[in-house]
């Protein structure tokens, strides 16, 4: 089983200046995979060109050092997911994320694109915020106070797809084996 670790950026607005959760799309894909002894195997990252709202909020920006030259000269959604899905590659995988966000963003998109959801994004996806949680006996927390836990630092930019994936993929080399040892203690 390879994980392939996942974290997305989407379009946002200051709470002031809310949009429906429906206007959101992803600006960014950043990803790991790891292989079955949970080592680093390779790294997917792109941004991605926005269709409903093309112009970045300055809050979006702010937020994620995403800049409107970086959205501007990406592909589309289309375009990056189906280069996604080629590195991916042919299974078996997981795919983890940090909670449920990730998944129905790529829902949603693909919805929008008329594209093809891949049904195991769903049925094979690990919450990492969620097993971590329980793993640890905290409360849900943010990916950034979760490495603080585990006496990590934040390596990277917060809130960048592929940094935040980096960083996900280092709490779950940490945390699955010890799952899977307590799973086979069963």
């Amino acid at each position: 089983m390879r994980f392939v670790v996942v974290d997305l950026e989407a379009t946002c607005w200051a709470s002031e200046r809310p949009r429906p959760r429906s206007q959101m799309e992803i600006i960014e894909i950043g990803a790991v995979r790891l292989d079955e002894s949970l080592e680093v195997a390779d790294e997917f990252g792109s941004f991605v060109r926005p269709m409903v709202h093309p112009e970045l909020s300055e809050f979006c920006i702010g937020l994620t050092s995403i800049t409107q030259t970086d959205v501007d000269g990406a592909d589309r959604f289309s375009e990056v997911f189906a280069r996604f899905l080629e590195w991916i590659g042919n299974g078996p995988h997981s795919l983890c994320s940090w909670g449920l966000f990730d998944v129905s963003q790529f829902q949603l998109d693909c919805r929008r694109s008329g594209l093809l959801f891949p049904e195991w994004f769903e049925t094979k996806h690990i919450n990492v915020k969620g097993e971590f949680a329980a793993w640890r006996g905290v409360k849900r927390c943010g990916m950034a106070e979760a490495l603080d836990h585990l006496g990590m630092p934040l390596v990277g930019t917060h809130h960048r797809g592929i940094d935040d994936a980096r960083n996900i993929a280092r709490i779950v080399q940490q945390m699955l084996p010890d799952l899977a040892d307590s799973a086979a203690e069963q």
